[in-house]
């Protein structure tokens, strides 16, 4: 160190190597021949609130090996300086603690509060810099997919479900990618998966040895899906019975509508053409006089000259044809009276049902046709969803309001009481551990008139064992904490 001067806001450090050589980083020669010198101005940590400025002159070497590919090198200050770097080791491992401890924007934030103001990006390129840390090859790893774009790639992630940390990321979902990096680690014993058939395939390809245990969260998760499907397909029994009313109404006379409504440019431009053909006649002028005055066809004017009244003249080829939208029309004004007024979920709806067309159709017969209806009166009817979750969530811990709802669901409709029988007793199942009784649960659901209920059954079925499995091992209980608070 040369010098060391302290103004007000910085503290100026001057500062050279001394050493009588380095060694090449190529070839690791080592070279005491000077090439030439230059200042570097790595960046310090403060110090007692003033800036550090280092001034630091380094020399560069001529490589003494003539097959180096390198001529000449830059000599570094250990614990001070490196390749490239624009700070100093102390300045940047402390950067990298507040990194690991805060990320990048929190880290940001802090830093800048210690006068070392850096960008987020800044942090998280440090953090990325660091090697892996060593990890031994875990005795229980968890399988399951991880979205890198969402609906469109997915990949898988490995995690110790011991110290519930991480291990790798594979780019897909393919058995063959996990069978091999599986057979790498011969020291895993149990593999705790998702009860995808390509999970299942590469597990037993890439580990024979291991236990295989069907993941309790897509367990849960499952028959949550299957169960909101039987209520949907129930959705009719969410809504009471309208009471009987007390003095029969006669019914209204229909009220004839044009085809065009008014307002419609085309009606207007008819109706307008009408009543000028109309007047021009009965002015005495001919018909050629009219086609001529008006730009018209003579067979035009003759249609408008015999037509009574311009609604006789609504009959274009778009008038009254038959659409893909006419068979699926009565079940969206059924829908529209139970209280469905969403147009997306009304195509949805029909689109199961075989519609080919797209979301344009429906909506626009929803404006036009649907919006004026009046809707029943009476309390709105739960969602299939609410009632889901009322189903799968344990009936203590439900409220007063929503428990009377439930009660009054399961009064309308024995499928959805049996239901949620089925879905109690799955429950009690999952956060004891007996999956002794399961092939018992497995027979009663497939002997339901619950279609979804019947299609999780038999995957069951499919990957039995290592849904049963689930049970053995006592740790497998904490994966079952967060399901055990709200299956009853």
């Amino acid at each position: 160190m040369e010098s060391v001067a302290v103004a007000d806001t910085v503290v100026r450090v001057e500062a050279r190597a001394r050493a009588s050589g380095a060694a090449c980083p190529s070839c690791g020669c080592w070279s005491a021949r000077i090439h030439g010198s230059y200042l570097r101005f790595p960046r310090d940590l403060p110090t007692a609130g003033k800036l550090v400025v280092v001034s630091l002159r380094v020399r560069r070497f001529v490589c003494s090996q003539e097959s180096c590919p390198r001529k000449t090198f830059v000599e570094q200050v250990p614990g001070l300086t490196r390749r490239f770097g624009r700070r100093t080791e102390r300045l940047r491992s402390t950067l990298v603690s507040v990194g690991l401890a805060l990320a990048g924007r929190a880290g940001a934030r802090m830093s800048d509060a210690f006068g070392v103001p850096v960008s987020r990006n800044t942090l998280l390129r440090l953090i990325t810099s660091l090697p892996d840390p060593p990890s031994a090859t875990p005795r229980v790893v968890g399988v399951d997919e991880y979205a890198q774009r969402k609906g469109r790639i997915y990949g898988t992630v490995l995690v110790d479900v011991e110290t519930r940390r991480p291990v790798d990321l594979l780019p897909d979902r393919e058995a063959d990618t996990l069978a091999a990096w599986l057979a790498e680690r011969p020291g895993i014993e149990i593999i705790c998966r998702d009860r995808a058939v390509f999970y299942a395939e590469g597990a037993t390809r890439g580990a024979p040895q291991a236990l295989q245990v069907a993941d309790r969260w897509h367990l849960w998760h499952n028959l949550g899906e299957a169960a909101e499907k039987c209520a949907f397909r129930h959705r009719a029994c969410l809504r009471p019975a309208p009471e009987p009313l007390a003095e029969p109404q006669s019914a209204p006379v229909p009220v004839e509508s044009s085809p065009w409504p008014t307002g419609h440019r085309f009606a207007e431009r008819t109706r307008a053409k009408h009543a000028t053909v109309q007047a021009l006649l009965a002015a005495g002028h001919s018909k050629r006089s009219i086609a001529r005055q008006l730009g018209m066809g003579l067979n035009t004017v003759l249609r408008f000259s015999h037509a009574a009244e311009p609604e006789q003249l609504f009959t274009g080829q778009w008038q009254s044809r038959p659409t893909k939208l006419d068979a699926f029309k009565p079940y969206l004004d059924q829908r529209w009276q139970e209280g469905c007024t969403n147009a997306w979920k009304l195509w949805e709806e029909i689109k199961e049902q075989g519609y080919p067309d797209g979301y344009g159709n429906v909506r626009a017969y929803v404006s036009r046709n649907l919006r004026g209806k009046p809707q029943p009166v009476g309390p709105r009817p739960p969602s299939a969803r609410a009632v889901t979750r009322w189903i799968l969530t344990r009936p203590e811990a439900l409220s007063e309001s929503d428990r009377l709802h439930l009660k009054a669901v399961f009064t309308n409709c024995p499928e959805l009481d049996a239901l949620a029988r089925h879905v109690r007793s799955f429950a009690h199942m999952l956060t004891q551990l007996q999956g002794h009784q399961l092939p018992v649960w497995i027979e009663a659901a497939t002997t339901s008139d619950l279609p979804s209920l019947q299609r999780f059954a038999r995957h069951l079925e499919r990957d039995l064992d290592a849904v049963t499995a689930g049970r053995v091992p006592d740790w497998l209980a904490r994966r079952g904490r967060v399901v055990a608070r709200r299956a009853g």
